[in-house]
């Protein structure tokens, strides 16, 4: 079977929306493809330009959105409606109105207003769509599974907005990259931009170095501005491969998902099924609460755990294992520890293991419970005692020895 393929955008001066697009197409995304699935939209009033550059000897795809629009700012609604009546693949139509949900959302906080009655501006330019359905469409098209994202670099200063002078990092960035990784530069330029925050915030399962991969295609796409620095974004996309040794980072910072929904009829006899569905289709965790609605009558919170592309399946599976009506939906960061799995001899039999890597200060290994669990019922042993086995015979692989 072929290795999921995996993109890393390496924002090596930042990351806007049109530096992602070229960086895309230069990675090998044909124009004419993008063009063509762009014309799904039913948009009229813009031009889409490509063009080679250099930007310190650095050759780079600059895209240009030319414009004539009248329409700068448009309400969440009017852009959910060119969405919803273009001819896109449901996948792209559904993740682009989660982000442009998501500036919404940032906007309003923002200003202090609802997402309904929030104008976008900028973000609601043709250039703004353009930039994240060609993106969306050019990751499709290349075949991407997985995202991963270097922390992001911000820059200091002013730029101008529709409501006068804006400090850098723009507030809207800021509050969509809130619990990622990011690093301070003395640039005096705008480095990430909101459409580059929340298409990387919202398609990057994992932010940090280098993910194990082996490299096929780097693509780079260009900036607008003259920096002291190459102002280019590069892109590598290949295939994912084991990492090799334990000496690898033993941290791993994701950024994930928390679907959530109050259930006070539901039968409790389909929460074990529900949860087993959400499960296979790729939750990380699922877990039930206790509390108490309206009218002070119990009910149980259910939460689930998932990578920002799994966000649409687990909500089908909801809507339909639940009695829900509706489902809330958070970003979450997730910083957990890489591991391994192994096996253990044992007087029981053999016994996986799950071992930590990395820093030894945090090592551990912890037996596999279902292994567990099957030789106590074959073998009519307290599980408690072939628990402890397996810690004892892993406890050499918990160290490194």
């Amino acid at each position: 079977m072929t290795a999921p393929s995996i993109a890393y955008f390496d924002c090596i001066s930042g990351a806007s929306g049109d530096m992602i697009l070229g960086a895309i197409i230069d990675a090998g995304l044909p124009v004419d493809t993008l063009r063509k699935r762009l014309a799904d939209l039913h948009l009229e009033g813009f031009e889409l330009d490509c063009e080679s550059v250099q930007r310190q000897g650095f050759r780079a795809i600059k895209v240009d959105v030319r414009v004539v629009d009248n329409e700068a700012a448009r309400s969440l609604s009017e852009i959910e409606g060119i969405l919803n009546t273009s001819d896109l693949p449901s996948a792209i139509r559904d993740e682009a109105t989660s982000i442009f949900r998501r500036l919404g959302d940032a906007e309003a906080e923002i200003h202090g207003t609802s997402t309904d009655r929030v104008h976008l501006h900028e973000l609601g330019g043709l250039d703004t769509i353009v930039d994240i359905v060609g993106s969306l469409v050019g990751l499709a098209e290349l075949g991407v599974e997985r995202i991963v994202c270097s922390p992001l670099p911000l820059g200091r200063g002013f730029v101008s907005g529709a409501h006068g002078q804006i400090p850098l990092p723009a507030p809207a960035t800021l509050s969509l990259l809130r619990g990622l990784p990011i690093v301070g530069s003395e640039i005096d330029a705008e480095l990430v931009t909101p459409t580059g925050a929340v298409l990387l915030s919202s398609l990057a399962s994992s932010f940090g170095p280098f993910p194990p991969m082996n490299p096929a295609t780097v693509g780079y796409g260009a900036g607008s501005s003259d920096l002291p620095i190459p102002n280019v974004l590069r892109l590598v996309l290949g295939n994912e491969t084991e990492a090799a040794g334990p000496n690898r980072s033993g941290r791993i910072v994701e950024s994930m998902r928390v679907l959530e929904t109050n259930l006070d009829d539901l039968n409790p006899e389909i929460f074990d099924h529900a949860m087993d569905r959400l499960f296979k289709a790729g939750a990380r965790d699922v877990w039930l609460t206790p509390v108490q609605m309206k009218k002070n009558r119990p009910a149980t919170l259910l939460r689930v755990l998932c990578a920002p592309s799994d966000v649409n399946a687990m909500a089908d599976i909801l809507f339909s294992e639940t009695t829900t009506l509706g489902i809330r939906e958070s970003s979450v960061v997730r910083t957990s520890l890489a591991r391994e799995m192994r096996s253990v001899e044992t007087a029981f039999g053999e016994i996986r293991v799950k071992v930590t890597l990395g820093d030894e200060s945090w090592a551990r290994a912890i037996p596999e419970y279902e292994d567990c669990r099957q030789l106590a019922e074959k073998l009519g042993v307290p599980l408690r005692e072939i628990y402890r086995a397996a810690e004892l015979a892993a406890a050499s692989l918990a160290s490194g020895e």
